[in-house]
């Protein structure tokens, strides 16, 4: 996926070697996770890629410009390994598994992780490059609340507030990062598999367990199901 054309194309979005490219960034999403954005210093990237500060900057002018790319190389994964991949599926059950699923995987998994938890540094961004992946991320957003929509309009899920149930689902895989650790008694998959399962028992009319389909739902409180609320 090309970078936006909002975002200037930097020296970090230039590299010479793709998997070079992919080290500094997930690296330095690594160091940011580790010591929050502010506190994080070029220094301690350069420590950390084993290479010296003016190698680094070789690479990229600044932190604000290394921030900007690692967002936008982590909103480019989700969308190419997950958003992409499940905007074409018609049944909006099935859509909607495959999405969570799919999120949580990306999120669980070492090699994203990093990439994919800094997109909430995304306040220090500078206005113009915010903007540009605040509209991205409304993109989600919003194909979440017409998915769920679709559920309630087909009396497959209870009568409940589409926007409320978009966020309440970002909120849960956005923070599964924080006590989920590898090598214990579920894997990612196995962990994947029952949170979705968790959040569409809770959401559907009936148990969704294995994909199956719902009985029976209220139907949905007319002007209700179609709010959503600016995000």
């Amino acid at each position: 996926m090309a970078p936006d054309p909002e975002i200037p194309m930097t020296r970090a979005l230039r590299l010479d070697h793709p998997t070079r490219q992919a080290q500094i960034l997930e690296t330095a999403a690594r160091v940011f996770c580790e010591k929050g954005y502010e506190k994080a210093s070029m220094g301690d990237i350069a420590l950390a890629m084993k290479m010296t500060k003016a190698g680094v900057y070789h690479h990229i002018d600044s932190k604000e410009e290394l921030l900007a790319a690692i967002i936008t190389y982590g909103m480019d994964i989700f969308e190419r390994q997950v958003l992409d991949r499940v905007t074409t599926i018609r049944d909006p059950l099935e859509r909607l598994r495959a999405t969570l699923r799919g999120h949580l995987l990306l999120v669980l998994r070492d090699r994203t992780k990093e990439v994919t938890v800094i997109l909430h540094e995304s306040s220090a961004l500078p206005a113009a490059a915010r903007a540009t992946v605040n509209a991205r991320k409304k993109r989600y957003i919003r194909f979440l609340e017409q998915t769920i929509r679709e559920l309630v309009m087909r009396r497959i899920a209870r009568r409940v507030d589409p926007s409320i149930a978009a966020f309440a689902l970002l909120g849960m895989v956005n923070w599964t990062y924080q006590w989920y650790r590898p090598g214990g008694r579920l894997s990612e998959v196995d962990l994947a598999e029952a949170m979705t399962d968790f959040y569409l028992n809770g959401l559907l009319a009936a148990p969704a367990k294995s994909g199956a389909k719902p009985k029976r739902a209220l139907a949905p409180k007319r002007g209700r199901g179609d709010r959503g609320p600016a995000a």
